[in-house]
């Protein structure tokens, strides 16, 4: 039987992902679709529906029957589960998007998030597959203010750094640590070289200036360190002007909780295993030691 006849509301449910059948029998009780979660749940098991319920976003009626609604929560939704890792730029974020979603356009999409790398929060996403690119930088956005909370923003303030700061920092520590025990240590070192002045000398903000559609982050050569650019942290003593990707809530806490050392210099060998020195003597020991063949 349904619980109201007599209604015209039409109301969007999520079956979260991961979430069993029992969750969500409370949930639709509560959501006032159902009138009994343990009916519900019967009939579920009656029809050995238990794992075939989709994770999503549904339209529901109490006009609908239980079994109505246990069926409608089988057929398949109207959302997507889309997943952005840590260390992507916003090329990388739009062609996933643009691949997966129904008529989304990734031009309008970089257009908006111009001013935003740095900002679009790595996470798994449920995204209607009909979203526009407005709509889907409200999820990134909405998920960026719940993630750099006001505990960070006031530990940044603390540390005398602004948001932009620690993220350009953490977009840095992203790509250059390839364990998470390394990103607290190198994020000292970034900060320790920032506010003293030195060249941060990053691969990373140069690749980020030669990244190319199918390539973004492309193998730099020698001669690359040159370039005339404002990411150039070989020939420049500052931070690059904006993010140079989108760091994971990991490496922003990193910035924000680095590890204190006395290291001032790093390297990644061959299997992506870091080595700290304390001096350039040290650090060229270790390069010959680790990267000359």
């Amino acid at each position: 039987m349904p619980l109201n006849n007599l209604s015209s509301f039409t109301q969007t449910f999520v079956v979260r992902k991961g979430e069993n059948f029992s969750s969500v029998a409370i949930r639709l009780e509560e959501a006032k679709l159902i009138k009994s979660g343990l009916a519900f749940k019967i009939l579920v098991l009656s029809k050995g529906l238990s794992t075939k319920i989709q994770a999503g976003s549904f339209s529901l009626n109490p006009k609908l029957s239980v079994e109505e609604i246990a069926y409608t929560l089988t057929r398949g939704t109207s959302d997507i589960w889309l997943t952005f890792p840590e260390g992507w730029r916003r090329e990388e974020i739009a062609q996933r998007l643009e691949a997966n979603l129904d008529n989304f356009v990734a031009t309008e999409f970089l257009s908006l998030t111009k001013n935003k790398e740095g900002e679009l929060f790595p996470d798994t996403y449920l995204i209607p597959k009909q979203a526009s690119a407005t709509a889907v930088l409200t999820f990134f956005e909405d998920n960026f203010s719940l993630k750099f909370n006001e505990s960070l923003e006031k530990r940044a303030q603390r540390l005398g750094f602004t948001k932009k700061e620690v993220l350009i920092l953490a977009s840095l520590a992203e790509r250059e640590a390839r364990h998470d025990q390394d990103r607290a240590i190198i994020a000292d070192i970034l900060i320790k070289r920032y506010e003293n002045s030195w060249p941060l000398q990053i691969d990373a903000t140069i690749q980020y200036v030669l990244g190319e559609e199918g390539d973004w982050w492309p193998q730099i050569a020698k001669k690359d360190l040159n370039i005339n650019s404002a990411y150039n942290t070989y020939r420049n003593k500052t931070l690059p002007p904006t993010p140079i990707c989108n760091p994971g809530l990991a490496s922003i806490e990193a910035v924000l909780y680095p590890q204190e050392t006395d290291f001032w210099f790093y390297l990644s060998d061959k299997n992506g295993e870091m080595h700290y020195a304390r001096t350039n003597e040290e650090h060229n020991a270790n390069i010959k030691k680790y990267l000359v063949d």
